[in-house]
């Protein structure tokens, strides 16, 4: 439990400024007249980066120990921000671009490592309680829920502290707090915990058994559906509507304090099963079904004629998607820890996350063009299209673990 709340309470405060930098970022650029294209930009290396980190990261969490991992992204995130703050108003648009290009896969890297070392971290807790599936699925569903409250958090934070302090000023204090949160886990953390016997080759690395493979190709359409029109497409339209950057930062920030609250109590409305697989299966092949279903809805309410604010209309229609976006991102998030070996969790972990990391840079890129191309709408129908695929994977997903991957009883 002392491990478990210390990595929880180090990955908050790095949540808590991630989210902040994205709103920073997305805000501070869009007010100097970048276009959507150019914003999504920014933030291609961002996920791109992840890529490669969560590969990387995981297989240097076996070979170092995670605790050093968690360390090292955190310290990352910090070099990030003060690489950030260094860019001058004053440079022409095409340095400024590459700055804040390269600042934010400097973050990205970050953000991927720090993620799989704590999500590596929950699996090897979890297998050393007292019986560890039901503890393995809690730990989870708590541990992506209250991560995502304070990223939410972090997007307020963001829009406030732009107001506030503006752009360099947020980065230089946000850098400060996170500096202190770095200092804390490197003096709570037992250096060498997790560490295990890497893969000593490429082949081996990629070597997963399927539910993983499928997870991870799961994960790639869910997590582009939901950045494809949430990254540039949603906080330009709600500005677009007459919201303040405040009020932008502060509407994203309650939906993803609501979504990440949906993601901690699923374990309560998710029946268990002995095994760990034969009810939480088939609980993901139904979310997704129904997830794929809003973003087509949403779409076509808003191409009616119909006498009502648009901006509304979307208010609740994010309200329904979070909702089934969040217990699928649960479930996913579970079957993972589920899915993956015991010794070296890290590194199956860690290519999970790439494929999230894909995910999120297909969307990001898909938002910028289609929100130049279509508005909100065109985002939407770009949504549903990657839901229905992700549904159609998830019936594909095994209901029997391999022998090496049983969740500790």
């Amino acid at each position: 439990m002392r491990t478990y709340a210390i990595v929880t309470a180090a990955y908050w405060g790095f949540t808590l400024t991630d989210g902040a930098l994205r709103m920073l970022v997305l805000l501070h650029f869009f007010r100097l007249g970048f276009s959507p294209f150019t914003l999504a930009l920014l933030f291609v290396l961002y996920e791109a980066a992840g890529i490669v980190a969560n590969l990387a990261g995981g297989w240097l969490a076996v070979r170092f120990g995670i605790s050093r991992m968690l360390a090292a992204g955190l310290g990352l995130q910090v070099a990030a921000f003060l690489f950030l703050a260094a860019l001058d108003p004053g440079w022409g648009l095409a340095l400024s671009v590459v700055w804040a290009v390269a600042g934010q896969g400097l973050a990205g890297i970050a953000k991927d490592i720090t993620k799989t070392a704590s999500k590596s971290a929950i699996k090897l807790t979890a297998a050393a309680v007292h019986n560890g599936g039901a503890v393995l699925f809690h730990w989870v569903a708590w541990f992506t829920g209250s991560k995502n409250a304070m990223k939410g958090a972090g997007f307020f934070l963001g829009g406030l502290l732009l107001e506030v302090l503006g752009f360099r000023g947020a980065l230089l204090a946000m850098a400060a707090g996170l500096g202190v949160v770095f200092v804390g886990a490197v003096l709570a953390l037992p250096p060498l915990f997790g560490r295990a016997k890497p893969s000593r080759s490429a082949r081996e690395l990629f070597a997963k058994n399927r539910g993983v493979n499928l997870l991870a190709a799961a994960r790639i359409a869910l997590f582009g559906a939901r950045d494809v029109w949430f990254v540039v497409g949603l906080p330009l339209f709600l500005y677009g509507q007459g919201w303040s950057f405040a009020g932008v930062g502060l509407f994203l920030a309650l939906w993803t304090i609501g979504y990440g609250a949906v993601q901690a109590a699923t374990p309560g409305f998710v029946r268990r099963s002995a095994d760990g697989l034969s009810s939480e299966v088939p609980a993901a092949r139904g979310w997704a079904v129904a997830l794929a279903a809003v973003p087509a809805a949403l779409a076509a309410v808003l191409a009616a004629p119909l006498e009502v604010r648009p901006d509304l209309v979307v208010v609740v229609g994010l309200a329904v998607f979070g909702l089934a976006f969040a217990v699928n991102s649960s479930l996913h998030s579970y079957l993972i820890l589920a899915y993956a070996g015991s010794e070296k969790a890290a590194e199956d972990v860690g290519f999970y996350y790439a494929a999230n990391a894909a995910g999120r840079l297909l969307g990001t890129l898909a938002s910028g063009a289609l929100t130049a191309a279509g508005g909100l709408s065109a985002c939407l129908a770009g949504s549903a299209a990657l839901l229905v695929i992700a549904a159609a994977v998830a019936f594909a997903f095994p209901t029997r673990l391999p022998a090496r991957a049983a969740p500790a009883a």
